[in-house]
């Protein structure tokens, strides 16, 4: 789940000064809760199909993380009522799952946080549903191929702005937007802890990567412009022109020579667009 509308209240009641570190028992702790969240979108995959209820999707994905000894971290957190957020078209993210139904050609990101132990792994990804257009394939591939650019820059002694620079320098070079309003975050025992990771920046700037650090990277990347705007519901954000947008997750560890990702897909289901 995307950092953003929490980040004040964070700062104030969850978030921890400074930024933890994290030892071998973290990294298990964290390879446990990613997996599970993993299969959990490995599960669903071959549900997002047109006609579907987003409702049911939702329910499917509660239940398999709570058969699995697992809970759900969105259930309820700051009165959320759902276990997933499932975003299609020019939804951003945070979109509520309801009676609402997943039509043919749209797409749709789908993200979720399963907690181990006090572990959380967070993780979304985007699903084609039937038959999608060329520019909303490109996108896709646009917002993937990002994420990797930010994701190779990840080892000890980069700064966090070499992954934002990354991402926007890319995504830019392909005439679309990196979305400003929402953010990656640290995470581990808490869902949403320091750093920040932004997906705009420049390089060379912010903290120094070190070893132990949890984080996302998550970039939202939209077709057209990247201002959003906020629904009534005080959770859904939408690009303000009404362009598609897209998005993806993964949980990530800082190692001694590089990354480790957590919520890596068990089945190879993670870039099936």
């Amino acid at each position: 789940m995307t950092d953003a509308a929490f980040l004040e209240d964070d700062l104030a009641t969850r978030r921890t000064r400074g930024i933890k570190i994290h030892d071998a028992e973290g990294f298990e702790g964290m390879r446990a809760a990613g997996k599970l969240a993993a299969e959990c979108l490995d599960m669903l995959t071959p549900h997002v199909k047109p006609g579907v209820v987003t409702d049911d999707l939702d329910r499917m994905a509660r239940e398999f993380i709570l058969d699995n000894g697992a809970l759900p971290a969105c259930l309820y957190y700051r009165g959320y009522a759902k276990t997933l957020c499932i975003s299609p078209n020019h939804v951003v993210c945070h979109g509520i799952p309801g009676p609402r139904t997943l039509k043919d050609g749209e797409i749709a990101n789908i993200d979720v946080t399963a907690i181990i132990d006090g572990w959380h792994g967070d993780t979304s990804r985007m699903y084609a549903v039937g038959e999608i257009a060329p520019r909303a394939r490109r996108l896709i591939e646009v917002t993937y191929d990002a994420f990797d650019k930010g994701l190779a820059q990840v080892k000890p002694g980069a700064r966090l702005g070499d992954i934002g620079h990354a991402i926007q320098a890319y995504v830019e070079a392909q005439r679309c937007s990196v979305v400003r309003d929402f953010c990656g975050h640290g995470l581990g025992r808490v869902f949403h802890d320091n750093p920040n990771i932004l997906h705009f920046g420049r390089k060379g700037e912010g903290e120094a990567l070190k070893a132990g650090m949890f984080f996302t990277i998550e970039p939202m990347v939209n077709l057209g412009k990247y201002q959003v705007k906020l629904l009534s519901d005080g959770w859904t954000a939408v690009t303000r022109d009404k362009s598609l947008s897209a998005q993806c997750e993964h949980s990530i560890g800082v190692t001694e020579t590089g990354y480790e990702v957590f919520t890596a897909s068990p089945a190879g289901l993670f870039r099936m667009v």
